[in-house]
C-alpha cells in the first residue's frame, strides 16, 4: 500500500459530533473527500442538514442526526442510526464542546453552575462518546478522536478562561486512558486546535471588528502567522482516523501555529 493510500478511508463509517458548522463541518467534509460515509449530529437540525448536502456533493452518503451529547441515550441512538442508515461504526470523532454560554471566565467567578456545564460539555459527552462509540465498534475495532484545545497546556499570560482550560486537560487524560482500556482493537486520539475564528471563536473572543483582530493577533504571537482553519484541523483528524496513524494511539497532536 502506498504512503497516499494509507489516508483513504473507501467503505469506513464515521460520526461527527458537533458537525453543524465551524470545526466540526470541517471534519465531516475531510474524512467525506477521504471516502468516508458520514453522520453529523449536533442540536441544530438545519445546521446539519447543510452537511449532509456538501457531503453528499462530495459523493459520499450521510445523515443528520440532531443530538445532545450531554445525554447518554441521545449518543447510543446517533450510534446506532448510523450503524443501521449507514452500515457500521469505524470512526467517531468527539468534536462538540466549547463554552457552554459563550463567555470566557476567571476560575474563581465561576459559579458551580456554570462549572458543572462546562464539565458536562466538555468532559463528560467527551466520555459518554467514547463509551457509546466502543461499545458499537466492539471487535470490529475503529478509531476514536477527541477534540482538545491549545488551552491544555495552559491559558497563557490572560488566566482568563481557566475552567474551559481545565476540561480540555480532562479531554487529554480521558484520551490516554481510554487509548489503554480499548487497545489494540481501537485506538483512541486526541487533536488540538489553536485559535480559529469560527463563529463561538469569535463571539466569544469579542472579534467583530478589524481592530480588536488585529489586538489579538497581537496577544496571541502566532510563530506561522496567521489564524488556523477548520480545513486544518480536518486534515490532521483525517490522520488520527485513517490508516496512515495506524500505529498511534493515546497521543495529542497540536495543531496551533506553532503556539
Amino acid at each position: 500500500m502506498g504512503a497516499l493510500d494509507l489516508f483513504k478511508l473507501d467503505g469506513k463509517v464515521a460520526v461527527i459530533t458537533g458537525a453543524g458548522k465551524g470545526i466540526g463541518r470541517g471534519i465531516a467534509l475531510a474524512l467525506a473527500e477521504a471516502g468516508a460515509d458520514i453522520a453529523v449530529a449536533s442540536r441544530s437540525k438545519d445546521e446539519l442538514d447543510r452537511v449532509v448536502k456538501e457531503v453528499q456533493e462530495r459523493g459520499r452518503r450521510a445523515i443528520a442526526v440532531p443530538t445532545d451529547v450531554t445525554k447518554m441515550e441521545f449518543l447510543e441512538n446517533l450510534a446506532k442510526r448510523a450503524q443501521d442508515e449507514l452500515g457500521g461504526l469505524d470512526i467517531w470523532v468527539n468534536n462538540a464542546g466549547g463554552l457552554p454560554d459563550g463567555t470566557p471566565r476567571w476560575l474563581t467567578r465561576t459559579s458551580e453552575e456554570q462549572f458543572m456545564a462546562q464539565i458536562d460539555l466538555n468532559i463528560k459527552a467527551v466520555w459518554a462518546g467514547c463509551v457509546v462509540a466502543a461499545k458499537a465498534m466492539g471487535e470490529n475495532g475503529g478509531a476514536i478522536v477527541n477534540i482538545s484545545s491549545r488551552a491544555a497546556k495552559d491559558m497563557g499570560p490572560n488566566l482568563k478562561n481557566g475552567p474551559y482550560g481545565a476540561s480540555k486537560s480532562a479531554v487529554n487524560s480521558l484520551t490516554a486512558t481510554f487509548s489503554r482500556e480499548l487497545a489494540p482493537k481501537i485506538r483512541v486520539n486526541a487533536v488540538a486546535p489553536g485559535p480559529i475564528p469560527t463563529e463561538n471563536f469569535i463571539d466569544s473572543m469579542k472579534m467583530h471588528t478589524p481592530e480588536r483582530e488585529a489586538e489579538l493577533k497581537e496577544y496571541m504571537k502566532l510563530p506561522l502567522e496567521r489564524w488556523g482553519t477548520p480545513e486544518d484541523i480536518g486534515a490532521a483528524v483525517l490522520y488520527m482516523s485513517s490508516p496512515a496513524s495506524g500505529w498511534v494511539t493515546g497521543q495529542c497532536l497540536y495543531v496551533t501555529g506553532g503556539s
